[in-house]
């Protein structure tokens, strides 16, 4: 994986065809050098040549950003509500739905299970996903990492995922995934309440997330509230790598 930090836009180029991971984010563009960066920061992942999504959220600048990403190549390709949540005003959920075991992952087989229930979102499963988290292992469980993994098992069986980031005095709530089979039974409302609970008796106040359109209504119940959109932007005619989601 490759990382570019600057003050002014993050880059993450994970090293595999997959815009998943590759990603720019976090634009704080000056009006003066906003095209030369956009052109850039478009350079920087084509020289990698892997695809990237362009990940543009209420606090990105310029205001105009979307636009100027599409005059210089760019097509939007989704949107999702930017939400965020008071974790002391959290509604608590059943956590037990089912007989639904949720447990922090403590292994990397267990974080292998975690990514196999999140490849499954794909048809055909993300291989991507996969290698992301068999690469990541070693780095993702040492004691400063800021991932927080959680895996749902019903008698044994895994069935659902959560994923807490910590970061910036806040948590980002991710990969609430549960297998198609066993949907409609309660399970996303706990693997999406357990992390939040967590992240309270650690001393965090504020979750955050982007809620594709069949959460919403989820988050919206444990007491999330909206705030802008999260609109991605990919390359127009960029190969499609990745797989269907």
């Amino acid at each position: 994986m490759q990382v570019e930090d600057r003050p002014d836009a993050l880059l993450t180029d994970c090293g595999m065809p997959s815009d998943t991971f590759n990603v720019a984010c976090r634009a704080r563009l000056s009006p003066a050098t906003v095209l030369d960066r956009i052109r850039q920061s478009i350079a920087w992942f084509q020289g990698r040549r892997h695809p990237f999504s362009w990940w543009v959220a209420p606090g990105d600048q310029p205001t105009e950003l979307g636009q100027m990403l599409v005059a210089a190549g760019l097509e939007a390709a989704d949107d999702e509500l930017a939400m965020s949540a008071d974790l002391r005003r959290i509604r608590l959920a059943d956590l037990a739905p089912n007989r639904l075991d949720i447990r922090r992952v403590k292994s990397p087989s267990e974080l292998v299970t975690f990514a196999q229930i999140n490849a499954a979102n794909w048809l055909p499963p993300n291989e991507h996903v996969l290698r992301f988290y068999e690469r990541g292992a070693r780095v993702l469980f040492t004691p400063e990492s800021p991932f927080w993994y959680y895996v749902g098992y019903v008698d044994g069986e895994a069935v659902a995922t959560a994923e807490l980031t910590l970061g910036g005095g806040v948590v980002g709530l991710f990969n609430i995934s549960t297998l198609a089979a066993h949907r409609h039974r309660g399970y996303g409302s706990a693997m999406t309440v357990q992390p939040l609970v967590d992240a309270a008796a650690a001393g965090y106040d504020t979750a955050v997330l982007q809620a594709a359109p069949d959460g919403v209504g989820v988050y919206r119940r444990v007491g999330f509230t909206t705030y802008g959109e999260v609109c991605e932007y990919k390359p127009r005619e960029q190969e499609a790598v990745s797989g269907k989601r």
